[in-house]
């Protein structure tokens, strides 16, 4: 790993809170996630499965992990599984981790080689009641590919098949979303590390630039601070290009009088930053400009004003709906005879914002946690409305990353430029 060994009470804490909303008398087993093949004979970069990170801080393929609160050799009761480290294999892909360093990464004491759990978990699986396995449940998932996970819970339903099982992911959803202290100290390093590129940028963006030499930046910066690499595909878009939601083509050239859309954030220990800001690529808002950019800021800051436990993002999604309404009627995007006319169910507004406001964050970008239940204090959320005119060719879209408290919320960006003239001045110094 390129970042600085984590505090390993803030993996300890997470089974503490799982193995408490566990029933009695459960043993549940987290699997790692699959080498994935690209082509040829090489393999894409290994990615742990998010829950077993979670729990243990282990990002090594091959990886297990057991809980069973309720066995009665409290030896037993956390045990991390590794791969017993091979001498040939660690010539040719690099070390392995020992037990010392497995038991300092994660807090398990326990820790058992993978040629030799078979037998130890057919003894503890005896002696539970139930088997609690994980699944992947989050509800943006796309694919339909059959993973380890997957594999894992038929093949122990085909050994076990008297048993009762249940789904560890429901469980994970809960806890997932309710950050511990110890987890937002993980995540304000990755946006400090974020923050840092930004401000560089600020002093690198100007006409003739390409999209793709602001990712290298980012890369660079990123790497130089000990992240791991982006948190997901940077988004740098120049002009019309910043109406694409997910454009990550990055290939063009920025243009004088265009305006910027930048969406990019760092991983550090696991967890994900998420920021994205729009500047002009001179350096210099046009007035239109930058009437569009303050009323898209003037969403955000409701947003943020609103984002509170007790609320449901379905609730507050529609609140900013009616807000952004009041604000393209002022920038002659929509005339009241289009508010009036609107579909309930597509409403005006909507043909220039056309996605949700916020997500939750952590160790996904899109991480776990509800959209229809209250929001409770603990949560980190994206806030980031933007605003899409096609007419124009502009797309501006301004995000943070916030931290729900027992009374509203803490901004993690708050010290990363935001206002337009703070934007100009420092593009101009």
């Amino acid at each position: 790993m390129k970042y600085h060994p984590l505090n390993p009470a803030l993996f300890t804490q997470n089974r503490q809170r799982f193995a408490k909303a566990l029933p009695p008398g459960t043993l549940a087993v987290f699997v790692s996630n699959d080498a994935f093949p690209s082509n040829g004979d090489a393999l894409h970069a290994f990615k742990q499965n998010s829950d077993l990170y979670w729990l243990t801080g282990i990002e090594q393929e091959e990886t297990m992990v057991v809980l069973f609160p309720d066995n009665p050799d409290p030896k037993y009761r956390e045990v991390l599984v590794l791969v017993r480290p091979n001498e040939l294999k660690e010539k040719w892909d690099g070390r392995q981790l020992r037990v010392k360093e497995a038991q300092a990464i994660s807090g398990i004491q326990t820790i058992v080689w993978l040629d030799s759990i078979d037998a130890l978990l057919q003894t503890w699986v005896h002696l539970a009641d139930t088997i609690c396995l994980d699944s992947n449940e989050n509800d943006r998932k796309a694919s339909l590919i059959r993973t380890r996970e997957y594999r894992f819970i038929e093949e122990m339903k085909q050994r076990y098949p008297l048993h009762q099982y249940c789904r560890a992911a429901k469980i994970m959803r809960e806890l997932r979303a309710i950050k511990t202290p110890l987890e937002v100290e993980v995540l304000e390093k990755a946006i400090h590390i974020t923050e840092q590129t930004f401000r560089h940028l600020l002093g690198f963006v100007k006409p003739g630039v390409m999209e793709y030499q602001i990712e290298a930046e980012i890369w660079h910066s990123f790497l130089n601070q000990r992240a791991t690499g982006p948190a997901y595909h940077s988004i740098i878009a120049s002009g019309d290009r910043a109406r694409t939601l997910h454009y990550i083509a990055n290939n063009q050239e920025c243009k004088a009088g265009e305006l910027l859309l930048m969406d990019f954030g760092a991983e550090y220990g696991g967890y994900c930053a998420d920021l994205t800001r729009t500047i002009p690529v001179s350096g210099k808002f046009t007035r239109r400009q930058k009437n569009v950019y303050n009323a898209c800021l003037h969403l955000h800051n409701y947003a943020k004003s609103i984002l509170k436990p007790g609320i449901s993002i379905v609730a507050y999604t529609d609140k900013i709906g009616e807000e952004a309404t009041q604000q393209f009627l002022k920038l002659g995007l929509l005339r009241k005879a289009d508010v009036k006319n609107e579909d309930p169910e597509n409403r005006a507004y909507r043909k220039y914002l056309y996605h949700g406001i916020s997500h939750h964050l952590g160790i996904d970008v899109h991480d776990l946690g509800t959209r229809t239940e209250p929001i409770k204090a603990g949560m980190v959320f994206t806030i980031e409305p933007g605003i899409y005119i096609e007419e124009e060719q502009m797309g501006v879209r301004i995000e943070n990353n916030v931290w729900i408290t027992k009374s509203g919320n803490k901004d993690l960006m708050k010290n990363i430029p935001i206002e337009a003239d703070e934007i100009e001045a420092l593009m101009k110094k």
